[in-house]
């Protein structure tokens, strides 16, 4: 159920929607007796879609939640396990086109390779299923030639294929590799989605170090830079605010440890 509600409540809590949302209410109005209201309306949501399109909005969002946990460092010492959560494999589009299609995510994948290659004992482990609610082929399926491809042998894999959120990537992974006190474990994700990930890990009891990759802020944001597309800003508000209504969700609902995790 949780699984359910939370993509029904992600889709109707997306920033650009809202605002479409907006002006088709606008357009609908504008055939009743509220024409004067429905003409207000719809003005109101194409000025939002462009003034909030062109600011630095979306580019704050990001920042920090990007901020929150810095580049990893090497403190020294063996590392026994290297978790790559899901997210940079289309497996729906892959199978449908009977090839490996690959998003902008691919960072998990690129940085997991490096660490394999450097500390040449660690386990790998990839965890992804299939986020649609409809189902259908899972990324896990994929991983493996994706991995191949970067020199990581399938030897060294551990492949989970049904987790669909980072809820079920904490536990199914924690309950696959069985990780033993005074184990080190990295944790490849996107840096936006990092504070999501730490804290469900930590409230699955799976103590895993942050390696966030695939940055998109830059350090200070341009409160004066004007977009080469008007509206691409909207990108980066609609990602910023489904990572920070997810880090609400899942620790009203106790699936994480805190509201707002951060470095220990």
């Amino acid at each position: 159920m949780f699984f359910i509600l939370s993509k029904i409540l992600a889709f109707l809590l997306i920033p650009s929607n809202v605002v479409v949302g907006l002006g088709l209410a606008g357009l609908v109005l504008m055939l009743t007796r509220w024409r004067r209201a429905g003409v207000r309306v719809v003005v109101a949501s194409l000025l939002l879609l462009v003034v909030v399109g062109i600011s630095p909005l979306g580019s704050a969002m990001v920042a920090v939640l990007e901020d929150r946990f810095p580049a990893w460092k090497d403190p020294g010492g063996p590392v026994n396990g290297i978790v790559v959560l899901g997210g940079a494999i289309n497996p729906d589009l892959s199978a449908q086109r009977g090839m490996l299609v690959i998003s902008g995510e691919v960072e998990r994948f690129t940085a997991a390779a490096a660490l394999a290659q450097r500390y040449p004992a660690a386990r790998v482990v990839f965890t992804g299923g299939n986020s649609a609610l409809r189902g259908g082929p899972s990324e896990a399926e994929y991983a493996a030639q994706l991995f191949d491809l970067l020199g990581v042998p399938i030897s060294r894999l551990v492949l989970e294929g049904r987790a669909r959120n980072t809820v079920e990537n904490a536990l199914f992974i924690k309950a696959l590799v069985k990780p033993k006190p005074g184990e080190r474990w990295l944790l490849v994700t996107s840096a936006m989605h990092m504070a999501r990930a730490i804290g469900t890990f930590r409230k699955a009891g799976f103590a895993v170090e942050a390696y966030p990759v695939d940055w998109h802020s830059a350090k200070p944001v341009k409160l004066w830079r004007v977009p080469q597309r008007l509206l691409s800003g909207w990108s980066a508000i609609d990602g910023a605010a489904h990572e920070w209504v997810g880090l609400f969700m899942y620790w009203i609902t106790g699936r994480s440890s805190q509201l707002f995790p951060g470095p220990r």
